[in-house]
């Protein structure tokens, strides 16, 4: 399925920042608010369902023959647009 980017920002922040734009977000999701992300003149408001899919990443690219590379968490929350999310398995941060 071809995919369409609705919105994106990308830049180096301090990890607080990032912690606060976080909980901003987790804030809005626990309420049941919609999410607008903007930046730059360009913006974009989800309505996250109920149950939406909940993916966490933690991986590490690197280019052939490289000893280090650059490592990445990444956080997705899906849902089919008009459908509410399916059950998956608990999943625990520490």
């Amino acid at each position: 399925m071809p995919e369409e980017v609705l919105f994106e920002d990308e830049h180096r922040q301090e990890r607080g920042e990032i912690a606060a734009y976080l909980r901003t977000v987790a804030d809005k999701l626990e309420s049941g608010a919609p999410v607008t992300f903007a930046a730059g003149g360009n913006s974009v408001t989800v309505e996250p369902p109920a149950r939406p899919t909940f993916e966490v990443k933690v991986e590490r690219e690197t280019s052939p023959g490289a000893t280090t590379g650059e490592l990445a968490i990444e956080f997705e929350i899906e849902w089919a647009e008009g459908a509410e999310g399916d059950d998956g398995g608990p999943l625990s941060i520490e």
